[in-house]
């Protein structure tokens, strides 16, 4: 492929999608967790502990967290003193990890686990990048056990007019700005496009709750800049 994959006006669907995720995140793994940080203005750190604090589970659960990057999610499960699992599908986010633990490189729509295996699961920032949102939620359902606990985030579309209007604003023109001077330019033009991938929040919990998480429910964080939607298996 003569050019990147993501470096496009339109946004790429089926294999053409997971070839540009995995080539794109290979690319941006190094300076990643800076990126975020300053394009965040740090709020990225609260949004993940609030994410493994409603989780709600027991210390020493075994929780699976899914596209983890560069592990800065399984470091906030590992303070919270759970054991964490990261799987990637990008190999440069896997070396990239901070966290120390056991990782492996996997298509989360197919996980290399056993049925009901794990206490619960995370996901940050990653739904709108997937394949398909509803194969995803059924293989949740397959490895979580019953009783066990999910928590996603992603990014959000604000309800207020106002903070939407500023949030498109930002994330539209300020962030790929920022993206190009610490990273990869057209990494970052793309991100922002990708919100467009998600569907609204209440086929997110309608998808979960069928999927066989029945208690899902949908809470906005930051003024709704992030989602965040947690649930029981049934």
């Amino acid at each position: 492929m003569s050019k990147r994959s993501w470096d496009s006006e339109t946004l790429p669907e089926g294999e053409e999608k997971v070839h540009a995720v995995r080539e794109m995140f290979d690319a941006i793994a190094p300076r990643y967790n800076l990126v975020n940080r300053v394009m965040t203005f740090r709020l990225d750190v609260r949004w993940r502990r609030k994410a493994v604090g409603l989780l709600s589970l027991h210390q020493g659960s075994t929780v699976i967290d899914l596209a983890a990057g560069t592990g800065d999610l399984c470091i906030d499960l590992q303070k919270a003193g759970h054991r964490p699992l990261a799987f990637d599908l990008s190999f440069g986010m896997l070396v990239a990890d901070r966290s120390a633990s056991p990782r492996v490189q996997a298509d989360i729509l197919r996980l290399p686990l056993p049925d009901g295996s794990v206490d619960g699961a995370t996901c940050g920032f990653a739904l709108r990048n997937l394949l398909d949102l509803p194969t995803f939620f059924a293989e949740l359902a397959r490895v979580v056990r019953p009783g066990g606990r999910i928590a996603l985030l992603d990014v959000g579309i604000p309800h207020n007019p106002v903070i939407r209007w500023g949030n498109n604003i930002y994330f539209g023109k300020i962030v790929p700005k920022i993206g190009a001077l610490l990273s990869d330019g057209a990494a970052y033009r793309y991100l922002p496009k990708s919100v467009a991938y998600l569907p609204p929040r209440e086929e997110l919990v309608r998808l979960l709750r069928e999927a066989g998480f029945p208690d899902a429910e949908h809470h906005q964080l930051s003024g709704g800049l992030t989602q965040l939607m947690v649930g029981t298996r049934g």
